[in-house]
């Protein structure tokens, strides 16, 4: 969540570039890509960056409010795991 140093920006987009149409790449973050700009800071690597992952990308964007949440409020049903799932 805080911003990152211009070193660790441009490993990033390196190891973004490398695996860019080779391999898979999951990433999760609590903040939106519209947001990604601010906290890259320079603006090439913050343009190359999110190129990179968001090109091609499925994704998946959670909405609502968080499981925290809703566990905390009382005589919530939470739905169950089927068998062996983790």
């Amino acid at each position: 969540m805080a911003p990152s140093s211009e070193p660790e920006s441009r490993d990033f987009r390196e190891i973004c570039g490398d695996r860019y149409y080779v391999r898979s790449t999951v990433l999760t973050s609590q903040l939106p890509v519209s947001r990604w700009h601010e906290r890259i800071g320079d603006p090439t690597l913050a343009d190359g960056i999110p190129d990179r992952l968001v090109h091609d990308a499925h994704r998946i964007e959670a909405r609502g409010d968080s499981i925290r949440k809703i566990r905390k409020t009382p005589n919530v049903q939470l739905p169950r795991r089927a068998k062996g799932a983790p």
